[in-house]
């Protein structure tokens, strides 16, 4: 069997569908991380997929945040499945994973805040390894990012690593293998990082503290080159703990395998990342059964890339889904239910005369009375309210275009696609009430259309204003054309072309020219900050260079220059 781990960065992301990611990595179990939905936004082209079952976890605060999905094909469909890490989201029915742990250390709020972002599913299922069948547990989990600006999120963090080691230690010690694989969020140890000289107390963060007592040492095989060499091992390489880091079994001294990279800088170009994805398996799992474990570099389509894990065990499927499968979702089983069932209480004999019998004076019902006679009966008040609601929004408007109500049917489509009538036609249907001067009425005078001109100028007299400002009337009962009259009241009224570019040329200013950098002589890019602080929305340039290491003559130098406020 093959399991997938994968933070996708979003799961409406993939170009080609869901199913073409899900075959491109060949796996039995596909573990995503990071899908970015809720579950009212979650389609069925994401969550039905030909050939797997999928079992969701959404996020119940943050719309776009978060989420786990874990995909079986067909011939690994679980026996059970689980949402959460606490068993707090959880019916407890036929069909749940169980095994929780001691949770005394933990009170139920805490419990339910750490669940309530929808970080971790959990599936079960039955293997068969030398004749004998075993079960097999799986935790997809998308741990929490510590982020340096708030510290409330730090401790968020270690007691969701916390918990996560009991209920894997929990599920382990009641006799199933468990994988516990996804984005752990923390890079173990510096052959893990693309610069950890950078940072200050590499080995005293307390992410890597506990993994160092999660995992096992694994027979010192997880050493790397720089500890071989000077013979000593690293603090956080693992001691006593349950689990191996499969991976590092397999490539104990690797480097410069890393899984996620900031895309942003382009650092991906110079493979200037961390190792924070991971595969752990428990400690016989891994050594018995786990044939190799890789990284999948080539894989795009996020700032992740997947990581693979083959065994040697075979999956027995199960012949029915979880309750939690997301086919049995009532939105996707045929099943929705409507608004109303789950604010009342529905009598059940009530329901089944609903859809014969409508309710009285309901929208529906409204809405079709309203379709089939749309002005309504005469003198009716609707009538009236409808005839004041029209006039009301029509002075605000160009008169030109008042019309009276048709008297005839809506005529069809192609109707609005036929050509504008002649200016005749449109003198034709011209009202009195329109105050036209007779003049304009003349068929071998052409007039502007009425969408171009405001009635205010089409009812004027026959004066005009001169390009000088002179009144000037036509003579022997001839009017000049309104086109020439309008276009040079137009002409005198409107300022110079050219005076408004100078005046906008100096009002908005283009983006700065870019400076060479000092380094590579090459021009910079611009960029603006979006952090909060005393900075925000300052501009300054950088090398546009993607970010590497310091050593790498191929990448961004550390030029750096402000953009002045003036410019």
């Amino acid at each position: 069997m093959k399991v997938v781990t994968w933070n996708i960065n979003g799961i409406r992301t993939f170009k080609g569908g869901i199913k073409r990611a899900l075959d491109s990595l060949d796996a039995d179990i596909v573990c995503l991380q990071e899908t970015k939905v809720t579950r009212d936004l979650l389609d069925e082209r994401c969550a039905i997929v030909d050939g797997y079952s999928s079992y969701f976890s959404f996020s119940r605060g943050r719309s776009g945040y978060s989420g786990v999905a874990t995909f079986c094909r067909d011939s690994a469909t679980p026996f059970a499945a689980e949402e959460g890490l606490s068993g707090l989201l959880t019916n407890h029915h036929q069909g749940s994973v169980g095994c929780y742990g001691d949770h005394h250390d933990f009170s139920t709020e805490e419990l339910q805040e750490l669940d309530n972002e929808g970080r971790a599913i959990i599936t079960q299922h039955k293997t068969m390894y030398q004749e004998q069948m075993q079960t097999l547990t799986v935790v997809n989990v998308y741990c929490p990012r510590a982020d340096p600006e708030k510290p409330e999120r730090k401790l968020f963090k270690l007691r969701f690593y916390e918990l996560l080691q009991c209920r894997a230690e929990a599920l382990l010690k009641s006799g199933s293998h468990v994988i516990v694989l996804g984005d752990v969020n923390t890079s173990h140890r510096p052959i893990d990082h693309c610069d950890p000289d950078d940072i200050g107390d590499f080995e005293g963060n307390p992410g890597r503290k506990w993994l160092g007592g999660f995992l096992h040492n694994d027979c010192q095989q997880n050493v790397s080159e720089e500890d071989e060499d000077s013979g000593e091992t690293s603090s956080n390489s693992g001691h006593g703990g349950k689990f191996v880091d499969t991976f590092r079994h397999f490539h104990p001294t690797r480097s410069h395998a890393f899984t996620c990279w900031n895309t942003m800088t382009g650092a991906r170009q110079t493979n200037y990342g961390t190792r924070i994805d991971y595969i752990f398996a428990d400690c016989s799992l891994a050594t018995e059964q786990f044939v190799m474990a890789d990284i999948m570099p080539e894989m795009e389509g996020s700032d992740h890339c997947p990581v693979w894990g083959e065994l040697s065990c075979k999956l027995l499927p199960s012949s029915k889904t979880p309750p939690l499968c997301t086919r049995h979702l009532p939105e996707f089983a045929g099943k929705q239910q409507k608004l109303s069932r789950f604010l009342v209480k529905v009598d059940k004999q009530a329901a089944k005369t609903e859809a014969i019998q409508p309710l009285p004076g309901s929208q529906e019902a409204e809405e079709r009375r309203e379709n089939l006679n749309p002005l309504g009966a005469a003198g009716s008040s609707n009538e009236k309210k409808r005839t004041l609601t029209v006039d009301s929004a029509t002075t605000k408007g160009k008169k030109s275009k008042m019309a009276k109500p048709p008297s005839k049917p809506q005529g069809s489509l192609l109707a609005f696609f036929k050509t504008k009538p002649t200016n005749a036609a449109a003198a034709d249907r011209v009202t009195p009430s329109q105050n036209f001067p007779t003049a304009h009425a003349k068929p071998n005078v052409p007039s502007i259309a009425d969408e171009d001109v405001d009635l205010t100028e089409r009812a004027r007299d026959d004066t005009c204003l001169s390009p000088d400002g002179s009144a000037e009337k036509a003579s022997d009962g001839k009017t000049k054309k309104k086109a020439e009259c309008l276009t040079s009241v137009s002409t005198a009224a409107s300022p110079k072309k050219g005076t408004s570019l100078t005046f906008w040329k100096s009002v908005l200013h283009g983006p700065p020219q870019p400076p060479p950098c000092k380094v590579h002589g090459e021009p910079c890019v611009l960029h603006t900050v979006k952090k909060e602080g005393p900075n925000k929305g300052r501009q300054f340039f950088v090398c546009a260079r993607p970010q590497g290491h310091a050593s790498n003559p191929e990448a961004r130098c550390n030029f750096f220059i402000w953009v002045d406020k003036g410019k």
